[in-house]
């Protein structure tokens, strides 16, 4: 993550991935992009992401992908002797995690979904 500025982990064929970026644009908020799937977070990456975010893996999965199915996440535990597992497969399938996520240089997060999630992060 790029400190100092805000920055949007951004998937540009995703809809609301798009919509997060316009409504940055018109509030005139100086943010980077990552492109997650061409970048991929480290686990550490991820760990503070989820830290940022107060939130677990599981909570960020994208659980209706088809490598969610094909790994059988939705029989997986959810516990904290869980959680690596999960990072691990959010890691290697970056697809899995939920879009976009949107960081302030303050340290706040918000899984950006909507436009109130947005707005009450800037």
């Amino acid at each position: 993550m790029t400190s100092g500025q805000t920055e949007i982990w951004h998937n540009p064929r995703c809809s609301k991935s798009r919509n997060a970026t316009a409504f940055l644009d018109d509030a005139g908020v100086d943010y980077t992009v990552r492109k997650y799937l061409d970048q991929p977070p480290t686990a550490d990456e991820l760990r503070d992401v989820l830290r940022r975010l107060g939130a677990e893996p599981w909570d960020i999965t994208r659980t209706g992908e088809q490598i969610a199915k094909d790994l059988g996440v939705a029989s997986w535990g959810r516990t904290a002797a869980d959680r690596d597992r999960w990072i691990a497969a959010l890691v290697e399938h970056p697809i899995l995690i939920q879009r976009p996520i949107v960081f302030t240089a303050d340290g706040a997060a918000v899984v950006a979904r909507d436009e109130v999630a947005l707005r009450d992060l800037i």
